[in-house]
Order: structure tokens, then C-alpha cells, then sequence
């Protein structure tokens, strides 16, 4: 099963958004819970390791997923969904963060 080159490259990029949102927006949510956790040295540590070995297996399966074709290109844009996501998290958090403190983003 083969699927066009423009297709695997959608969802190479969608794949990429769903796991820099899963990794940013799981960041956030720890961050965000530290202060009411009994043992917050565990919690950051466990979501680091989950959070880390989701998105290594995220793009682990796009790269070797359905074909040796266009391997890197499938890559690349999983990571550009990702560093999009990124972004699109560091600005809703941002401007979350100023709403609460009354400062302007």
C-alpha cells in the first residue's frame, strides 16, 4: 500500500501537530499542576519520560511508516508540525498567563 507523496506529507504534518500538542500542552498542564503536588520532582519526571517517549515513537512510526520512500520528507514535515504546534501553544499559554496577571501579551 502506497499512498501519493502529497498525502503521506499531510499527515506527516498532522501526526507532527498532534504530538507538539501533546508535548507542549502536556508541559504546560505539568508545569501548571507542580505547585499541587505532593512530590513534584516525580511528576515532572514522569511526564518528561512519557511525554518524551510518545513523541520518540511518533516519529519513529512516521519514519519508517508505509514505505523506504521519501523517508526525510515525511520527517521533516512531522517536525514541522511540531514547531507549529510549539508555537500555537507558547501563545495561547502566553496569553493565558497575561489574562491572569492583567499584563498585556
Amino acid at each position: 500500500m502506497s499512498l501519493p507523496f502529497s498525502i503521506q506529507l499531510i499527515l506527516s504534518l498532522i501526526v507532527g501537530l498532534l504530538l507538539g500538542s501533546l508535548f507542549f500542552g502536556g508541559l504546560w498542564l505539568t508545569v501548571k499542576h507542580l505547585q499541587k503536588s505532593s512530590a513534584p520532582w516525580l511528576l515532572f519526571l514522569a511526564s518528561a519520560l512519557g511525554r518524551t517517549l510518545i513523541t520518540l515513537a511518533g516519529f519513529w512510526f512516521v519514519g519508517i511508516w508505509l514505505s523506504e520512500a521519501f523517508r526525510w520528507q515525511r520527517m521533516a514535515a512531522c517536525l514541522a508540525g511540531f514547531i507549529i504546534a510549539r508555537m500555537v501553544i507558547t501563545r495561547y499559554t502566553r496569553s493565558l498567563n497575561a489574562s491572569v496577571s492583567g499584563k498585556s501579551a
